[in-house]
């Protein structure tokens, strides 16, 4: 599913946007569609570890769909509406981003 919206986003970007938005801002669209992608293979690597070993993936999953949203989401609104204030909330989501590999990597670790 949040892969699904990753491409649906890019495409959107790639097709609907491209003529109507400043370099700068599609570029920072397509930042947020490349996290977006980047973090949904992720998730989906760590839903096959858990299903092959039984362990919970709920702390790093939450952490990437926190970062997801709070990183890619404030991007992709930041770029359609150009209301840079946004941007405060980006670091946020890559807080998240990388609290989840901390994360992911102790999980892994722990195995």
């Amino acid at each position: 599913m949040v892969g699904a919206l990753a491409v649906g986003c890019g495409a959107f970007g790639a097709h609907a946007l491209k003529s109507r938005l400043n370099p700068d801002l599609l570029a920072i669209y397509q930042t947020a569609t490349l996290y977006h992608l980047v973090h949904a293979v992720v998730l989906f690597a760590l839903a096959l570890f858990a299903r092959s070993t039984g362990t919970s993936i709920a702390w790093p999953a939450s952490l990437f769909l926190a970062g997801i949203l709070l990183f890619s989401g404030s991007l992709y609104l930041l770029a359609v509406t150009g209301f840079r204030q946004l941007g405060m909330i980006t670091p946020l989501g890559g807080l998240c981003f990388i609290a989840g590999w901390l994360a992911s990597g102790w999980f892994l670790a722990a195995r």
